[in-house]
């Protein structure tokens, strides 16, 4: 039998969830620093906004394929180890992003520093789950991800407001040793992986004598509560992760189109701000923080559907907010959109963690991050590419569009009739489907 050393106290499920949201402020300050200084990169190598987008695309693309062997790879040197050398590899490289002598060279290190992050975004909710177990689960996922909208916040705001003293060269190195600050924190405080203990099997002999044996009894009592697990998985087995997966492609693609092209728009007539002043609309990832934290309050008392259905429409009516000419209402639609974003993103993230089977939680997580990341890159550069063709209302339509199918796929693949469950395991797979509820 497999015991997991889990911290039992409040004190101990704090002290792994501060130190998880470091990790995601520094990842995500580094990731997505460059958006806010995009019309700079892109007046300095005289880029189109689709091509200047390609700073943060590139990078996005990059995690999401290293997503899946990098959870792989976790699961078989200790997910803990990935995430330290994940945050501080990344923010290493963010030191030496600024000395990047051209665009394509610019490009290939961001290509490696979202390689060195995707070991912290496909790895930390199931070393999440492992360390603290599902029931706290969700809140826990609610401070990473409220953590990673503080990064994304702050490494924003910082290169806004560096931007115009110090040249996005310098801006992009302030973020960058704020974050090395977060990873040493990281490394100093990350409780060690849960480590594993073997009891005496109850049927056969000691194991210390019949080691071949123990381990064979082990193996087939594993197969068999995996089978049951399976079996038992009614969430994966009739809705499987296409939900919360699509969810998580869809509504990142439109997020991130929208704030990789709200430089240029708010750059421009009629609002023409300057660069530190249009940096202040990534304060709105404050309400990231608060709806991503409250996520989890959100799904017990709505139910998972309604409060991701919800989270979608919130994040939909925000970016058609922004398409007035008032600076205001477009503040005030940012907002919006921000805060229902990430709801749904916390929603989905913990539904496809607390749905696996526990042997295949990393590879769910990773399998989630995949194609977060990947509608992140396709969809942020495919929207700088509208706005710059056909502006920002069409580009909102685009993103809408998205938004709404998603909150489609939620209604409509949650709607199928349940598998039948034998009748022995009734009991079980109630118990499984309340806590799935309530988890979020």
């Amino acid at each position: 039998m497999v015991v997991l050393e889990v911290p039992s106290s409040a004190a101990g499920t704090r002290r792994v969830s501060v130190a998880v949201a470091a990790t995601g402020l520094s990842s995500f300050a580094l990731l997505y620093a460059p958006q806010p200084v995009l019309p700079q990169l892109a007046a300095a190598y005289r880029l189109d906004p689709g091509t200047a987008s390609l700073a943060i695309g590139v990078a996005t693309a990059s995690l999401a394929v290293a997503v899946l062997p990098l959870a792989w790879f976790a699961g078989a040197v200790g997910r803990r180890r990935v995430i330290v050398w994940s945050v501080v590899l990344s923010a290493v490289i963010g030191l030496l992003l600024p000395l990047a002598p051209s665009f394509p060279v610019l490009l290939g290190m961001r290509a490696v520093q979202g390689v060195a992050i995707a070991g912290f975004a496909g790895v930390a909710a199931a070393y999440l789950a492992d360390t603290l177990g599902t029931a706290r689960l969700a809140g826990a996922v609610g401070a990473m991800i409220a953590g990673n909208s503080v990064g994304g916040m702050l490494g924003r705001l910082g290169a806004g407001f560096a931007a115009e003293p110090l040249g996005w060269h310098g801006a992009l190195a302030s973020v960058a040793a704020v974050a090395l600050a977060c990873a040493l924190f990281t490394a100093a405080t990350l409780p060690r992986d849960p480590r594993t203990s073997t009891s005496r099997p109850v049927s056969t002999g000691d194991t210390r004598t019949a080691p071949h044996a123990g381990a064979a009894t082990r193996a087939a009592g594993g197969a068999r509560a995996d089978a049951r697990t399976r079996a038992d998985h009614g969430g994966l087995g009739r809705v499987g992760l296409v939900v919360p997966v699509m969810v998580g492609a869809l509504g990142m693609g439109a997020f991130v189109a929208l704030y990789n092209a709200a430089g240029f728009r708010l750059a421009a007539p009629p609002l023409s701000l300057a660069p530190a002043a249009a940096s202040l609309v990534f304060l709105s990832y404050a309400m990231g923080t608060a709806s991503s934290a409250a996520a989890g309050r959100l799904t017990a008392r709505l139910g998972r559907t309604p409060a991701l259905v919800t989270a979608l429409a919130v994040t939909t009516a925000g970016s058609v907010l922004t398409v007035s000419a008032s600076l205001p209402v477009v503040v005030a639609g940012f907002a919006v959109l921000t805060a229902g974003f990430f709801a749904a993103h916390a929603i989905a993230n913990a539904w496809v963690t607390a749905d696996a089977p526990p042997p295949a939680r990393g590879r769910a997580a990773g399998l989630y991050t995949l194609c977060y990341y990947l509608g992140s890159g396709a969809g942020g550069t495919a929207g700088a590419v509208v706005y710059g063709h056909a502006g920002w209302t069409w580009l909102i339509v685009m993103t809408s569009a998205w938004l709404l199918l998603a909150a489609l796929i939620v209604l409509v693949a949650t709607r199928r009739p349940a598998l039948p469950t034998p009748a022995t395991e009734d009991g079980s797979a109630k118990a499984q489907e309340t806590h799935r509820t309530t988890s979020g």
